[in-house]
């Protein structure tokens, strides 16, 4: 009867420490050490032809952009395949086109950025426009100005009031439902039918057209609540509530869901009726995540111009009653100076007023995110001692 050959422990070490040169079958590509000097010199060079291109040749500034990148990916690659081998030229192709999708991502954002500021900054920060209403001001004022003979008035402080008003009151309205409904389906839905229908509904909620929570908030106080003139604040804020309350439940969801299921159970053990722990232990814990979202659902609505036309209207002066006549908000008040100048004649002062309510309405946006953020770096649970 035959043994098993055994393999001794030096040819064990020996087969460990093959390299895999040696193994019938396999062909290693070759890794040369090749400097980043190289791949700079020509990202500068295609700077330059891209300059040429546009100033020299005459071609668009996008089209030249385009050329002279797709002139640098080949004379990258062929470069570096030279200097390093395959893998190596393959690594800084792959680099190159990680870095010309980030710049065309954030293209845009700059270019709206620049443009805002630049078109804005000269009246958004003026005293006269952030204290003055539209009440009075009509197109010869406007021409006025133009003319030199008086002084630029009109403003939208009835317009940031109107803002804050309104995205308070959807806050208001959102916030408990949507943290509630949330609750609900972490800690006594799990996944029985109920909680399964509602989350169905929150994805259908999440893409409605905001047009359409316009629209019925605009139903539901004319044919339910009765109310003819339905154009008022509240109106605003029950429309920005629908867009809001889908966002906020799926942040909460996710927020309670990654709270460990080991500090429920040590607080159930102990006796502690569920919601208790749930308002004790749960929320505290998830109370990071659970502000940013709500404060990033704000952000996400404040902008929204489509549903307010609809349930809000559009009014020239001050309205503090959110129950009762129109409002107006930065959105609304940018539509309408961009589209409906007081004087078609002289639509300068007009467009001045709309760049400076986008800058306003940007500004307001960026300090939400870092306060979410800020939030969130408050509440976040400490670790260590």
């Amino acid at each position: 009867m035959s043994t098993p050959t055994q393999t001794s422990p030096q040819s064990e070490g020996d087969l460990h420490h093959t390299r895999l040169d040696d193994v019938d079958g396999i062909v290693p590509s070759q890794v040369r050490p090749a400097s980043r000097r190289p791949g700079q010199l020509l990202a500068v060079a295609a700077a330059a032809l891209a300059l040429v291109l546009w100033l020299v040749v005459g071609l668009h500034v996008a089209a030249a952009l385009v050329l002279s990148f797709v002139v640098y990916l080949v004379v990258v690659y062929a470069v570096y395949r030279h200097l390093g081998g395959s893998r190596v030229a393959v690594d800084h192709l792959v680099r190159a086109l990680v870095y010309f999708a980030f710049v065309c991502a954030i293209i845009p954002l700059v270019s709206l950025l620049w443009t805002v500021i630049a078109e804005g900054a000269g009246r958004a920060f003026d005293p006269a426009f952030l204290n003055q209403t539209m009440n009075g001001v009509t197109g010869l004022n406007d021409q006025q100005y133009a003319d030199g003979s008086a002084e630029f008035v009109g403003g939208a402080y009835h317009a940031i009031m109107g803002t804050l008003i309104i995205t308070g009151l959807a806050t208001l309205i959102s916030v408990p439902i949507g943290m509630f409904t949330a609750i609900y389906l972490v800690e006594y839905g799990a996944r029985n039918r109920l909680a399964r229908g509602i989350r169905f509904l929150v994805d259908v909620m999440t893409g409605i057209p905001s047009i359409v929570a316009g629209l019925f908030a605009f139903a539901l106080f004319t044919q339910i609540f009765g109310i003819r003139d339905a154009k008022m604040g509240l109106a605003g804020a029950v429309a920005l509530s629908v867009l809001m309350i889908p966002t906020v439940v799926r942040n909460s969801e996710e927020m309670l869901r990654i709270v460990p299921n080991e500090l429920r159970e040590a607080a159930l053990a102990l006796g502690v009726p569920k919601w208790r722990v749930i308002a004790k232990v749960v929320l505290p814990t998830a109370a990071s995540g659970l502000a940013s979202g709500v404060t990033l659902a704000i952000a996400r609505v404040i902008g929204e111009t489509a549903p307010l036309l609809v349930a809000i209207g559009y009014a020239r002066g001050l309205n503090w009653n959110a129950f009762e006549g129109p409002m107006n908000t930065l959105a609304v008040y940018a539509y309408f100076m961009f589209t409906k100048p007081l004087s078609p004649a002289v639509r300068e002062p007009s467009l001045e007023r709309a760049w400076a309510a986008a800058l306003l309405l940007v500004l307001i946006v960026v300090a939400l995110n870092l306060l979410a953020r800020l939030i969130a770096k408050m509440f976040a649970p400490k670790t260590g001692r």
